[in-house]
């Protein structure tokens, strides 16, 4: 497993992570933060096929943190408020969930 900030994650039913900002905003940071642990090379090699798209504006929107899972279910981060240790924990919480459920209904 890879480790983010003391956090496992596991990208492997993860199929997109895109990430939108400005950054200039002062609020933006977290979304930085979460960026720069994800593209750490031992997160990235739990899933190559993972697509990260980073879009950087200027017009002072909120940083937005969309996952899409392989499932076609969806994780939306408004990461202005929230911070990086957050936005892991949550995101390794749900690949850990989808990882059990596809171990489970393999058994079937």
């Amino acid at each position: 497993m890879a480790s983010a900030k003391g956090i496992d994650v596991v990208l492997k039913s993860v199929k997109r992570i895109s990430v939108r900002m400005c950054p200039f905003q002062p609020s933006v940071q977290s979304t930085r933060e979460f960026l720069e642990a994800i593209y750490s090379k031992k997160i990235r090699t739990t899933n190559t096929n993972c697509e990260i798209n980073v879009d950087v504006r200027h017009d002072n929107s909120e940083p937005i943190v969309d996952i899409l899972f392989g499932d076609g279910e969806r994780l939306v981060f408004k990461s202005e408020n929230v911070t990086s240790k957050e936005m892991l924990m949550k995101l390794s919480s749900m690949c850990g969930s989808k990882e059990t459920q596809a171990k489970d209904s393999a058994k079937k």
